[in-house]
Formats: C-alpha cells, structure tokens, sequence
C-alpha cells in the first residue's frame, strides 16, 4: 500500500519542481502589453466629463462576443477571491512566487478585456460595473481541498479557458476581439501546463493520491458560472453559440491533460489507484 501524504510534505516534496515549472513558464511567457490591444483613438467622454453616455446603437460587437468577453472580464475580475483560494494553499517560496505571477498574469487579461470594452463602447458600461460590483460582492469560496485536487483542478480550469478563448477568437468578431482572444488562450495554456506539470511530478511521487484526486476533480468539475442580467444563465449561452459546451469537457479538457500524463497507460497504480482510475475510464480513447 503506497504511503498517503500529508499537504505539507507534498509541498516541500514538490517544491523542487515548482521553481523548475516557473522558471520554463517565465522563460516561455511571451512578454505583451494589455495597453497595445486597445484602440484607445477609437475612446470618448462619457456624458459626467461633458461627452455622450453610451447607448445601445454604440455596440459594435455580436450577442455571443458581447456575452463571452463579458463573462471573461467578470470572472477576472474576481481575482481577489481566485487568489485567496489559490494562496490559502500555497503560501511558501516558490510556490508563493508562483501565485503572484499568477494573480498578475489574470490581472493583465481583466484589464485588456475591460479596457477592450469600455473604450469601443462594446456594452453598457452602468451594467457591467453593476455586474462587477455584485460579481465580487458574492465573491469565490471553494469547498476545503488538498494540494492535489488543487493542482489538478487548477490544470483543468486553466485547459478550459484556453479552450473557451480559442473559440472567442474562431468567431472572427474582428480583428481585434480575435487578437485579444488569441493571446489570452496562450497564457491560459501555458498556466495550464504550469499546473499539468506539477500534476505529473505528483504522480510520480504518490501515483494512487494523485489519480485520487485526479478522479474526483473530473466527478466535479464546473466552468466558473454567471447569471447574466436578463435572466439567462452564462454556461447555456455560450454552450449554444459553440464557445464552451460543458458536454465535451471530456473530449477538449480533460483527455489532452490524461494523455500528457499517461493515464491509462501507467503501471504504478496500486488498489486505490486502479479504483480510481476505473471511475474515469469512459474518458479512454
């Protein structure tokens, strides 16, 4: 029977392969500026600076762009939380370091999409601060998790962004909405294998706790959900438009992250494992 470990043993076990993983994601990040994806000549007052407050014929973007980059610049922006929860675990060295250039790297999408929006004058800009300021009263609290759930939900979550943004930019809303929805799926995918990596150091180091883990945050797994103000519900209307379909998590998110990490193919699996890895055995190419 393989030794179950405690948090803090996996994270001094693992703190090797953190600095290592943020020293290649540092190395890899394209360096970019939020400011050079907003065509700020395109900008004017609004009606308190004695311009023209915004109206409905302003919006230049589609419903589903509207709603996508929406619900992007939402969920950034409750970035407080997101940390809070990321940072309740990981308060030590490098994994610390990484939380920081984390929480910075999410900062950076909010503001690009925010100032994206607010100076093409591409939604209600009463409305989305409403939104924002009801968003991040309720804020972000998970149920109580270990490290490895962490680790592997954070891998997944980052998978389905990347996969969210991927399919704002294949709208081809305009050359902008698909720039800025472009480089966003970079980021998030090289966030993802940040976490992919560490799920994989993981395995090798306790293959039955991580396959666990890896097992029950599949069995649970949501999209970051919001209720948009006319009443309809964030996950249904982009899973409509084709942005984000929850029914092909597994296809899109999940079995990209199970092959890089050998899943089925692995021989290191005791009892416990095994029963896991059984659970989410539909998920086998």
């Amino acid at each position: 029977m393989q030794t179950q470990l405690t948090d803090r043993e996996l994270l001094e076990s693992l703190a090797d392969a953190v600095e290592d993983n943020l020293r290649r994601h540092t190395e890899l990040a394209e360096v970019w500026q939020p400011h050079e994806y907003v065509p700020f000549s395109d900008g004017r007052n609004f009606g308190f600076l004695g311009g023209v407050d915004w109206d409905p014929e302003q919006a230049a973007l589609g419903e589903v762009a509207t709603v996508a980059l929406t619900v992007s610049v939402l969920i950034a922006d409750n970035l407080p939380s997101y940390h809070r929860e990321l940072g309740k675990h990981l308060r030590t060295g490098p994994w610390w370091r990484w939380v920081g250039r984390w929480t910075a790297e999410e900062n950076r999408h909010e503001i690009l999409i925010r100032n994206y929006l607010m100076v093409t004058r591409a939604v209600d800009p009463v409305e989305l601060e409403r939104a924002r300021m009801e968003h991040m009263t309720t804020g972000f609290r998970r149920p109580s998790l270990h490290l490895l759930d962490v680790l592997a939900l954070c891998a997944f979550e980052e998978s389905a962004s990347a996969v969210r943004h991927r399919n704002i930019a294949a709208l081809q809303e305009n050359s902008m909405v698909t720039a800025i929805a472009d480089r966003i799926a970079l980021d998030d995918e090289l966030q993802s294998a940040f976490f992919g990596n560490l799920v994989a150091a993981a395995l090798e180091l306790a293959p039955d706790q991580t396959m666990r883990a890896i097992a029950d945050r599949i069995a649970e797994f949501r999209v970051p959900e919001l209720a948009l103000r006319d009443g309809r519900n964030s996950t249904e209307v982009l899973a409509e438009a084709g942005i984000y379909e929850p029914k092909r998590a597994g296809e899109l998110v999940f079995t990209p992250l199970l092959e890089r990490w050998n899943i089925f193919s692995r021989t290191d699996f005791g009892t416990a494992g095994e029963a896991a890895r059984a659970e989410i055995g539909h998920l086998r190419g």
